[in-house]
């Protein structure tokens, strides 16, 4: 199955050399898979706090077929209902991705987030204050996400509301992650080769472990006539303990050097992970199709 990306015509070369040192030439198509639907959630503990509040742990996953970020509504109460009706509005809702796009078929239960001045593990969950989860119980939010690759230029595209509801009778401890539900043809090994803008290839040529987590050597090359600028950002991952480290920021915006015609470039990106985290992939973004247009690859560095 191939994520479908979109097929951009070829520019006439004078008006994109007026415009910027990028000639878009057409795409092919990246891994995809089918079935679509919502996002869904596992509820994995029903506790209380220390101060006897209701305390739900969830983990998220991506059931639509398609790379995606989701977020909570921030502007609403998740609910929590009782097997009699009886309704509790629960204000403390960390339901989110990080601003991340995950795999289809991935799941997670924690991001890294900035507190106030450093980060933190954000894992995902909501509290009722004053409540408890009697038999019956059930759990939902409003949430938005968005799908496919990210546009820097149209950052509303393929966005869907939507509304999730959770059985609280229904508790699931012992999941796997990153991988939900394996989808043919998503991963990528750490040695392959894939496309960027221009119809320049970018390669992961080593991957080292560091006292702070993780350095990555990337390598473009360029078969064409002009100079080109490839943005991957600074890649996150996300292992088999469910969070995804590193803090996310759009990938227009970290630098990267220009790749000559017909020539190669590398550079490092570093992110930070504890020596403990094992069963690592690398949640990729590569500047393809035309400027600020984002491609998602998910690469396999679980031997690191």
């Amino acid at each position: 199955m191939r994520i479908k990306t979109t097929l951009i015509a070829v520019l006439a070369c004078a008006l994109l050399l007026c415009a910027c040192d990028y000639i878009v030439l057409p795409e092919e198509d990246a891994p995809t898979s089918t079935a679509s639907k919502d996002w869904s959630a596992v509820v994995t503990n029903v506790g209380k706090t220390d101060a006897g509040d209701l305390h739900v742990d969830i983990t998220l996953r991506n059931e639509t077929a398609d790379w995606s970020t989701m977020q909570a509504a921030t502007d609403k109460p998740a609910v929590l209902t009782s097997g009699d009706g009886k309704t509790t509005n629960c204000d403390t809702v960390f339901v989110s991705t990080g601003g991340h796009r995950l795999a289809p078929g991935f799941q997670m239960r924690g991001f890294v987030a900035w507190a106030k001045t450093e980060p933190k593990t954000q894992l995902i969950y909501v509290e009722c204050k004053g409540a408890a989860a009697a038999p019956g119980s059930k759990l939902s939010f409003d949430y938005t996400y968005y799908t496919g690759d990210y546009n820097f230029y149209d950052q509303q595209a393929n966005k869907v509301n939507a509304r999730m509801e959770l059985n609280l009778d229904q508790v699931s401890e012992d999941l796997k992650y990153p991988i939900a539900v394996p989808i043919e043809g998503l991963i990528q090994k750490e040695s392959a080769t894939l496309n960027a803008i221009n119809a320049c290839v970018l390669t992961l040529t080593d991957v080292q472990r560091t006292d702070a987590g993780l350095q990555f050597k990337w390598q473009t090359s360029n078969p064409g006539e002009y100079p080109t600028y490839i943005h991957i950002g600074a890649p996150p991952v996300i292992g088999e303990d469910g969070i995804i480290y590193g803090l996310y920021e759009s990938p227009h915006l970290a630098s990267a050097p220009i790749t000559g015609a017909g020539k190669t470039a590398e550079w490092t990106t570093n992110v930070a992970v504890p020596q403990d985290a094992k069963g690592l992939y690398i949640l990729l973004s590569v500047e393809s199709g035309k400027q600020r247009l984002f491609t998602h690859y998910a690469v396999d560095i679980t031997d690191k």
